[in-house]
């Protein structure tokens, strides 16, 4: 099923039952012919954006316990900057046209903007409790997770004018991605085992299901039909329709599954086992586990060096990002950065635009 058809079912489903009918007009498409059913096509090694064009290879890192973000050359796997930010840094997130990176400050209420050609932070603007960030795939709205607050809040992302607030009424909102075409979202709320269902159109809550556990990183699966949701609660990942809002299977992988990363030929995806240590491999058309990598420390978010051939992750219970060889499986480096790593980012990437957290692309 092409990732428009999503949509279409889900919106007659929902018309069905407020009684209306609804008529279709015929979709007229490019002359390049349709899209590629793929929604990771254009994040494939050597496929970077023109915006990106001289930039050096960085790995930014927000230490959480130390507010400070160290910034590493990839090239030498040495820490090349460090610089202080505002209270409890959790993720670096790229902006949508790929111009900036944005630390987001949760106590700190404030987004840090550094500039990635100089690596240094250029500018800090206020924005109540950013614990995540993400942008709508048109670009025209930023997201902000404000986790505490049990909302989304929709920015516009040059200004940072509130211009609307989303209500999550479950606790621990914090991790989301876009379906393809971007009409809706999945978002986790950790705390509550459950996932909820937003139209990016409406800004509204248009469904939820109860997985139960603790429900972390989300992503779309490489056919743009599924979401994969990492579960640290039952020790796995998820595999959900969101259309009829179900679970259609459940992959265990470790104790503690925490972070998600489609690999660059968007066959197999990566998930950080935080409590066990480990890195578990699922190829996503078997859905089955493939392999687990016993990697150690407390493998958190994750992000491909732009080859695929390193995975980049923090490691949330100490003070050290490991590099995991992915033709191995197995440890390459390990980097010392600040206390309480999380959401770091490897920058430039491959894709068109990002849609927010610590690097996802399209």
């Amino acid at each position: 099923m092409r990732p428009g058809l999503l949509f279409r079912r889900d919106f007659l489903a929902l018309a069905s039952m407020a009684g209306v009918s609804v008529v279709f007009a015929p979709v007229r498409r490019a002359a390049a012919g349709p899209p590629s059913p793929n929604p990771y096509a254009a994040t494939r090694p050597g496929q970077f954006s023109p915006a990106v064009a001289g930039i050096p290879e960085r790995v930014y890192v927000p230490n959480t316990k130390s507010n400070t973000v160290d910034v590493i050359d990839p090239a030498t796997f040495t820490r090349v900057g460090h610089f202080p930010v505002g209270a409890t840094p959790h993720h670096i997130t790229p902006s949508w046209d790929l111009r900036r990176l944005y630390v987001t400050n949760t106590w700190g209420n404030s987004l840090t903007v550094i500039d990635p050609r100089t690596a240094t932070p250029t500018e800090t603007i206020a924005v109540a409790n950013p614990y995540n960030l993400y942008f709508t795939l048109d670009g025209t709205r930023a997201l902000v997770v404000a986790e505490r607050e049990w909302r989304l809040d929709v920015r516009d992302p040059h200004t940072w004018a509130l211009l609307a607030e989303i209500p999550v009424p479950w606790a621990g909102v914090d991790h989301l991605d876009f379906s393809a075409d971007g009409r809706f979202l999945l978002a986790s709320c950790e705390y509550s085992g459950v996932v909820v269902k937003v139209d990016t159109r409406a800004l509204r809550l248009v469904g939820s299901l109860r997985v139960g556990g603790l429900p972390v990183d989300v992503r779309l699966s490489p056919d743009g039909e599924l979401f994969y949701v990492a579960n640290q609660g039952r020790h796995g990942v998820s595999v959900i329709d969101p259309v009829a809002l179900r679970e259609v299977a459940f992959l265990p992988t470790g104790k503690g599954a925490h972070g998600l990363q489609v690999s660059r030929d968007a066959r197999l995806l990566y998930v950080s086992n935080r409590l066990a240590g480990s890195i578990s491999v699922i190829e996503c058309a078997a859905r089955r586990v493939a392999d687990t990598w016993h990697v150690g420390g407390s493998p958190d978010m994750l992000q491909l060096s732009p080859d695929g051939r390193y995975l980049w992750t923090s490691n949330r219970f100490g003070d050290t990002v490991s590099v995991v060889d992915t033709r191995a499986g197995t440890l390459h480096r390990t980097i010392h950065v600040g206390a309480g790593p999380h959401g770091l980012a490897y920058f430039p990437q491959p894709g068109r635009l990002c849609l927010g957290h610590n690097g996802v692309y399209r």
